[in-house]
C-alpha cells in the first residue's frame, strides 16, 4: 500500500486516496485527512510525507520505511513538557520508577516533550572533565534504553543551547536573594559543605530558565522539587507583569509512584551518592548484583509480608518496589506473598526487579559501545532545541530592551 508524497506548493486541503495517519509540512500548512480517526489535522512543518498503515513513502533523497499500527502518532493534546536530569552517574531504580518511566509515557500524551541532560547544573559540584563527558553520553544511553525516543521527544545536552544561560541571567536579575536563600537545594547542600558556590545559590534560577525558555506548560517533578517549580511560576508572573504577557505559568506533573527507599536505610530515599554499596540498585547492575542487594535489604524480625510504611518501612519498601516493577497494586502483591517469610519474599522481589531491568541493562551496554551514535543523537536534539529556544529569546531581548 503506497501513497503519493511531494512538496506542497500552496496551502490547500488534501485528502489522500488511501488511509493516512501522518503528514509533515515545512513552512506551509497542509490539512491531511486521517482516515483512522476520521478527522482532519493541520500541521505546520516544504515536504509532505503521508504515512499509510504499513508503508512510509518519502520523495527525493528520503528513504522508504515500514511502520506498524502501534507506532502511529495520532493528534496529541497541545502542551509543552520539559524536564531535566543531571549526568552524575548511572540512574538507579528509584530514578527509573519515580521519573524515567513516566517520562516515557509522556511522549505519547503531549504534542512537544523535551528532556535535557542538564550538564550546566552538574558543575555546581566539582567535576572531572573527562568523567563529565563520559557521564553525559552514559546518561544519554540510559535514557534511550529506558524508552526515551528521539522521534517522539527532543533529547539534548543543556550546555549546547546557549539560550539557557542567557535567560537565566535575565531571570536572575528579577529574583531576590532572600527568595533563593530559603529554597531546599541551597539549604541542604550548603549545610553539607558549610559553604556553597554562587552557581549552587542561583541553581533554581537556571532551572526556571530551562523551563520557561521553551514556554513549557507542564513539568514532571518530584515532591522535593515543587518549591523550585514555584520559583519558575513566580518568575513567569514577575516577567509578565514587568514586560507584558509572555511566559505561561508551568504546572507540575506529579508522579503517582511511591518513592523507592534505600535498601540499607529505609528512612532515606535511594540515592546515587549513598556511601553504602548495597543500598542502591543501579540500572546497570547485573542480575547477581541485584539479587545480592535485595537479599541484604534491611527489614525487621517479623517474618510475615505486610505493607505498613510507618511501622515496617523495610518490608514496605520491598512491597512498593515489587508492585512498581510488576505493574500490580500493593494489595495484589501482599496477597501473592501470603504464606511467605521475608527471606522467601526477597527472592521474589529480586526476580521481578531483574526481569524489569535486564533488557535496559543490555541496551545501555549496546548503546555505550557506539559513542558516535550517541553524540550524533544529542547534536540533532540540540539543533531541534535551539530552533525552539532562539525565537523565544529573540522576543525576550526585544521585551527587555536589548534591541
Amino acid at each position: 500500500m503506497e501513497l503519493k508524497c511531494g512538496v506542497v506548493e500552496e496551502e490547500r486541503n488534501v485528502r489522500p486516496p488511501l488511509a493516512a495517519s501522518l503528514c509533515f509540512v515545512n513552512y506551509r500548512q497542509c490539512v491531511v485527512w486521517d482516515a483512522e480517526v476520521q478527522s482532519a489535522a493541520t500541521v505546520g512543518v516544504s515536504l509532505c510525507v503521508i504515512v499509510s498503515n504499513d508503508t512510509i513513502t518519502m520523495s527525493g533523497w528520503l528513504m522508504i520505511g515500514r511502520r506498524g499500527r502501534g507506532e502511529q502518532r495520532k493528534s496529541l493534546p497541545k502542551g509543552q513538557v520539559f524536564s531535566g536530569i543531571q549526568p552524575t552517574g548511572v540512574p538507579h531504580l528509584g530514578n527509573y520508577l519515580g521519573a524515567l518511566e513516566s517520562w516515557v509515557a509522556l511522549q505519547d500524551e503531549y504534542s512537544t516533550v523535551m528532556y535535557s541532560i542538564v550538564d550546566l547544573h552538574s558543575i555546581t559540584q566539582p567535576q572531572d572533565p573527562q568523567m563529565l563527558r563520559d557521564n553525559i553520553l552514559n546518561m544519554a544511553a540510559s535514557l534511550l534504553a529506558c524508552g526515551i525516543d528521539p522521534t517522539r521527544s527532543i533529547l539534548f545536552q543543556q550546555s549546547q543551547v546557549s539560550e539557557h544561560a542567557e535567560l537565566s541571567w535575565i531571570l536572575g536579575c528579577l529574583t531576590s536573594m532572600p527568595r533563593l536563600r530559603h529554597l531546599p537545594q541551597w539549604k541542604m547542600k550548603s549545610k553539607q559543605k558549610n559553604e556553597g558556590s554562587v552557581g549552587l545559590y542561583t541553581y533554581p534560577v537556571l532551572q526556571a530558565a530551562d523551563i520557561l525558555l521553551y514556554k513549557s506548560t507542564h513539568v514532571p517533578v518530584g515532591e522535593d522539587q515543587i518549591q523550585h517549580l514555584e520559583l519558575a511560576q513566580d518568575l513567569a508572573r514577575i516577567f509578565n507583569n514587568q514586560y507584558g504577557e509572555f511566559f505561561p505559568e508551568p504546572r507540575a506533573l506529579l508522579s503517582g509512584t511511591r518513592k523507592v527507599k534505600s535498601l540499607r536505610d529505609p528512612s532515606s530515599k535511594m540515592s546515587k551518592s549513598d556511601p553504602q554499596k548495597l543500598a542502591t540498585v543501579f540500572l546497570t547492575d547485573t542480575p547477581d548484583d541485584i539479587v545480592l542487594k535485595i537479599r541484604r535489604a534491611v527489614t525487621d524480625f517479623t517474618s510475615e509480608v505486610t505493607y505498613e510504611p510507618e511501622s515496617r518501612p523495610g518490608v514496605s519498601n520491598l512491597v512498593s518496589m515489587h508492585a512498581a516493577v510488576s505493574g500490580q497494586s500493593v494489595e495484589e502483591v501482599v496477597r501473592l506473598a501470603k504464606g511467605m517469610d521475608t527471606g522467601q519474599y526477597k527472592n521474589v522481589v529480586a526476580e521481578a526487579v531483574v526481569q524489569k531491568l535486564q533488557p535496559i541493562r543490555l541496551e545501555i551496554q549496546r548503546l555505550r559501545a557506539d559513542r558516535g551514535h550517541l553524540e550524533s543523537l544529542l547534536a540533532k536534539g540540540a539543533e531541534k532545541a535551539r530552533s525552539l529556544a532562539a525565537p523565544v529569546m529573540t522576543e525576550v531581548r526585544k521585551l527587555v530592551g536589548f534591541y
